[in-house]
């Protein structure tokens, strides 16, 4: 078979029309936003437009998203600023987060005293919702820091309690919604959320272009300085053509939403039912075996094959043409193993390998029945 790719949650392939959308820019619209001529104010147009498309979808204002260079940087702009101008002391945090989080929120740390607090996790890296409230009992300014779709296990947090809870005792709320955006539906005036990031790459969409949504009047000034671009938020001449192919991405992945989630969940279901018929033994971190509880996007699955055995896995599927992933693809290359894993499992679990495998429009059933035959081969090898 041809090369198989169960890796879009560490980036997905873009769609033919996104990459169209991008190619009419470059060849068409290629004026500076910030110019006045003709040429600058086309591109100035296109780039507003992407703007109150995305706040359309999201029933947010127009001026509340700020065009940033993906996640890691919309998470970067939210925490920085919110301990730099909002006069954040404390912040609460879990410690499956992305490290564009996690070692955000421990250099702030480090370097300006800010307080961090981890919220209680169980096994299946629920958050404890009870021991948040306890956190947020604090006498300082807050800032809670939590992911909606945690890229490597799955599990959803409930993001309307998480923001009940934030604004009944005053805190900011900052939300990583980079593995949500694009796969799940969100109306930002109905959940109480301050900041968010999201990036277009999770959504069939071009790699270097994202967005913060910013809750208007939260007093949030630039982490980049240098012009005016992005309503004084956020310095730096825009993409154009990776903004509108952001935009084409999200347009088509909300007008797409319910069709293409049932499809994919569809997917992950005949996989989970197959790999449980052909190896019995397996077992599912965090919640992604619940098909109610985690994303539909993936499955974290725990193989019942010794640890010495478990180094050969990642290169024999490589070897057998399938793409997938220990962790997340910012872990690639690291000696460490998972983050997520280390604070959910037993410790004889974790010597035994773990595997993500995520899903999209352009997977098969063919290509998980040749996956799991893979997979029997070489567990029963």
């Amino acid at each position: 078979m041809k090369p198989i790719y169960f890796d879009s949650a560490a980036t997905t392939q873009v769609r033919d029309e996104v990459i169209d959308s991008m190619i009419e820019v470059m060849k068409n619209e290629y004026g500076n936003a910030s110019s006045t001529h003709s040429f600058g104010r086309s591109s100035k147009v296109l780039i507003e437009q992407s703007r109150k498309t995305i706040a359309r979808y999201l029933n947010a204002s127009a001026s509340e998203i700020i065009f940033t260079s993906g996640g890691t940087e919309a998470d970067n702009l939210a925490i920085q600023c919110a301990v730099r101008d909002l006069g954040v002391k404390h912040i609460i945090t879990s410690k499956i987060e992305h490290h564009a989080v996690l070692h955000t929120v421990q250099q702030l740390n480090k370097a300006h005293n800010v307080k961090l607090s981890f919220v209680q996790l169980n096994k299946h890296g629920e958050i404890d919702y009870d021991d948040l409230e306890r956190l947020l009992g604090s006498e300082s300014k807050t800032l809670v820091s939590l992911m909606h779709v945690n890229n490597e296990i799955g599990n959803i947090l409930d993001v309307k309690r998480v923001g009940d809870l934030c604004q009944s005792y005053k805190a900011l709320f900052h939300c990583d919604a980079v593995q949500s955006i694009g796969h799940f539906k969100w109306d930002l005036q109905d959940i109480h959320i301050d900041f968010l990031a999201a990036s277009a790459h999770k959504f069939h969409g071009p790699k270097g272009v994202g967005f913060s949504f910013i809750r208007k009047n939260t007093g949030l000034k630039p982490l980049i300085f240098g012009g005016e671009q992005e309503r004084g938020v956020r310095a730096g001449t825009e993409a154009v053509h990776n903004i509108v192919g952001l935009e084409t991405a999200f347009q088509f992945a909300y007008d797409n939403l319910n069709h293409e989630r049932n499809y994919v969940l569809g997917l992950k279901t005949y996989f989970i039912e197959q790999l449980n018929k052909t190896i019995p033994e397996v077992s599912y971190n965090g919640l992604s075996g619940d098909l109610e509880k985690s994303t539909y996007t993936l499955v974290n699955v725990c193989l019942p094959i010794s640890a010495e055995k478990a180094l050969m896995l990642m290169f024999q599927l490589d070897l057998k043409g399938i793409a997938c992933s220990k962790g997340s693809a910012c872990q690639s290359g690291s000696a460490k193993g998972s983050h997520v894993l280390a604070e959910i499992l037993e410790t004889d679990t974790l010597t035994r390998p773990s595997v993500r495998f995520s899903f999209s429009k352009y997977n098969t059933k063919t290509e998980i029945d040749y996956l799991i035959k893979v997979l029997e081969e070489f567990v029963s090898s």
